[in-house]
């Protein structure tokens, strides 16, 4: 291998943004691992993502600097690593980087590892090119750490041992034996009201992140706990606050939708400006809850203006869904989005002007860098109030003018889009256009949600193993837990949508592979890589969620809804396994294993499947009512009975009179003949229902 930078031929958006540099970056693979062994080098291992801003920066200040180049060339064999690809890397050393500082880690995460076993023996993260902020020059670093690797190796190998031990009890490690109960619901419940921010939503100061996991619990629990004497309006109000402080707040896009990564003050406002595909795939089903259990227009708008930009700016030609939009542009972070008060009236009429001035706040002090980021300060309610019309004048001109504006806005240098396919993060976004299909009866949502689905399937499956990404034709890399688990749920949720008995085979081949190839069979739950995985320095079985729900929590939630849905026990008891071997840490630390927390309630309370079977007619009504409803464990498939069901479902028969099949977990009622009758048995059992 010669000396020159390897990574012009990668799929990663983010490796190739660096393979001009003077550096010679290897991406990870054995051929970079051999070579750090024979020259006896340490490894440089720089791991970020194509929409980090703070990536950005290191890389201008020092992988395009000559002098810093031939430092890290010369000393070093330098490792670099796209996250979104490689979060099985990336899990490892943010571990690492955890232990060995007594801080979070975070992006870009700068990395020493020593080359015989890619043990990590220094770690950080942005390191300015010059001393500043407290931290030292990149280069001065460069020089310190390379001496210490060559002058006091016996105290590295200290370390070395002793983070091994460390990173080993990282993963959690349980007995399937524990049992299980609703305590960790209710913690879960009291650990979410103390955290949240009763004043600007959310669950902590800035930076403020969305938390969808939380949000979505908060949400399941008002669900499952509410009745007539105790509706619980406290919990519910975590959920329905926050995703209204999010969608007024600039950390949504109210010129083209999504949502941002975070906000980087207390009020939504001004958000660190990349859109993550796999955050506005959580929160996306979040809106189309809210929407259907208040019916309030700013959730309906929240729903539509981000599928929209999922459809238009996010869907590859091939079906795929992109991975991000950087929050730079022309070099400037959140330049596309920022206005001056002169744009805004050159664009929108006089007549317009003073209700969305008032609006966005156009009429207060700027709020990024001399210009407005917009922030919706009133309700359509409220504006209709202060201007003494209706609110569907409000409504109108809040649309004219967001077309006006993102007309003008497409005038502009775009971010770049990070147009690799992740096989979890469309798994996550095929499920949100599903759920928003359903909710809002919208069939845009579900072909675009089914052109995903096709790709996966077509491009992204091989041999019953799934890949992890794909771009430009080269789809690779092993799929991980995340991948599997999210496209079963996928495949669950599409099913509910529209039937097709080749999804249903495909979700059955989905679970068994990843049962085969991720389940721990001795202790319960999964591994985040497979059992033929490239051997690492740990291999981590985690329940705990972060930026996305735990591969174990959306595994075991997706094995559980099929296991009830076709009657295979496998599946079941695969799902208690994994509850088992999650217990303690569930009832140490609830809030942050929501994802678990949604398994572990549906195995308490079994959840509601709903068969309908009929003409194709009379089902599209039967379905567009029950999906009408805010169901958190209900699941309904609607066969035509033109189709013939799968085995597992034989008995649910095709009916001359449309007709419901309706079981609660593992108990079947009679067929239910009318729709009066399924509505009045949903009213019955989930009384948050409104009448």
């Amino acid at each position: 291998m010669n000396n020159a930078n390897q990574l012009s031929n990668e799929t990663s958006p983010y490796l190739l943004q660096h393979a001009d540099n003077p550096v010679h970056w290897h991406p990870w693979n054995a051929a970079a691992l051999s070579k750090a062994r024979q020259e006896n080098k340490p490894i440089l291992l720089s791991i970020g993502y194509s929409a980090c801003h703070w990536c950005h920066v290191m890389a201008h200040e020092s992988f395009e600097d000559d002098a810093t180049a031939r430092i890290m060339n010369t000393y070093f064999i330098n490792i670099k690593v796209d996250r979104e690809e490689r979060p099985d890397l990336d899990k490892i050393y943010q571990n690492a980087h955890s232990i060995l500082t007594g801080r979070p880690g975070g992006w870009p995460l700068t990395v020493f590892l020593t080359p015989n076993d890619q043990m990590p023996f220094f770690a950080g993260t942005y390191f300015p090119r010059q001393r500043r902020y407290g931290m030292p020059a990149f280069s001065e670093l460069l020089e310190n750490i390379q001496q210490i690797f060559h002058t006091r190796h016996d105290e590295v190998t200290q370390q070395n041992n002793s983070l091994r031990e460390m990173l080993t009890n990282v993963t959690d490690k349980s007995t399937a034996n524990s049992t299980l109960n609703a305590q960790p619901l209710d913690m879960a419940r009291r650990q979410l009201l103390t955290a949240f921010d009763t004043q600007h939503g959310g669950f902590s100061q800035a930076p403020k992140f969305p938390h969808p996991l939380m949000l979505e619990r908060a949400l399941r629990h008002w669900c499952l706990t509410h009745s007539n004497t105790n509706n619980d309006q406290d919990i519910l109000n975590v959920t329905l606050f926050s995703l209204t402080k999010m969608a007024m707040g600039g950390v949504f896009d109210h010129i083209g939708g999504g949502f941002c990564r975070y906000s980087t003050d207390d009020y939504w406002m001004i958000p660190h400006f990349e859109k993550m595909l796999y955050d506005n795939g959580q929160l996306l089903p979040l809106y189309c809850y809210a929407w259907l259990i208040t019916g309030d227009d700013q959730y309906h708008d929240a729903i539509t203006l981000t599928a929209n930009w999922i459809m238009h700016e996010m869907q590859a030609p091939d079906g795929g869904y992109y991975s991000a939009q950087d929050a730079d542009s022309e070099g400037e972070e959140g330049k596309f989005y920022a206005w001056t008060q002169e744009q805004i009236k050159f664009v929108i009429s006089a007549d317009d002007y003073p209700l969305f001035m008032t609006c966005y706040g156009l009429d207060k002090p700027a709020n990024f860098e001399q210009h407005w980021h917009l922030h919706k300060f009133y309700t359509n309610a409220e504006l209709a109030e202060k201007f003494g019309v209706d609110t569907c004048a409000v409504t109108d001109i809040l649309v004219r003018t967001r077309k006006q504006l993102y007309a003008a806005r497409a005038q502009r240098i775009a971010p770049g889009t990070d147009d690799k396919i992740l096989t979890s993060w469309n798994g996550l976004m095929i499920r949100a256009m599903c759920i928003a299909s359903r909710s809002t009866a919208n069939p845009e949502y579900l072909r675009s949600a089914k052109k995903s689905l096709d790709f996966m399937q077509q491009t992204l499956w091989r041999n019953k193993r799934l890949s992890a990404t794909s771009k430009n034709g080269k789809t690779h890399l092993n799929a991980y837990l995340d991948d599997y688990a999210t496209a079963l749920l996928a495949t669950l949720d599409y099913l509910q949508c529209s039937w097709d008995n080749n999804v249903y085979e495909w979700a059955l081949e989905l679970a068994d592979a990843m049962l085969e190839n991720f389940e721990d069979s001795e202790s319960g739950g999964f591994y985040f890589t497979s059992h033929d995985h490239e051997a690492l320095i740990q291999r981590s079985k985690t329940f705990s969620d972060d930026a996305m729900p735990s591969g174990n929590g959306s595994a075991s939630l997706a094995l559980q809804r099929l296991g009830y849905l076709t009657g295979d026990t496998k599946y079941l008891a695969s799902t208690e396994r994994a509850l088992q071997a999650a217990a303690p840490l569930l009832n140490q630390q609830a809030m942050l294993h929501c994802g678990m927390l949604n398994t572990l309630e549906e195995y308490l309370n079994p959840p509601t499947i709903i068969i309908l079977r009929g003409t194709a007619a009379e089902l599209k009504i039967w379905q567009q009512k029950i999906h009408s409803l805010y169901l958190s464990s209900t699941l309904c498939f609607a066969i035509p009975n033109t189709t013939s069901s799968p085995t597992a479902l034989a008995d649910k028969k095709p009916a001359t009179t449309t007709c419901a099949y309706i079981c609660q977990g593992s108990t079947c009622l009679p067929p239910v003949a009318t729709l009066t009758a399924v509505t009045k048995y949903l009213q019955t059992n989930h009384s948050h229902i409104r009448s």
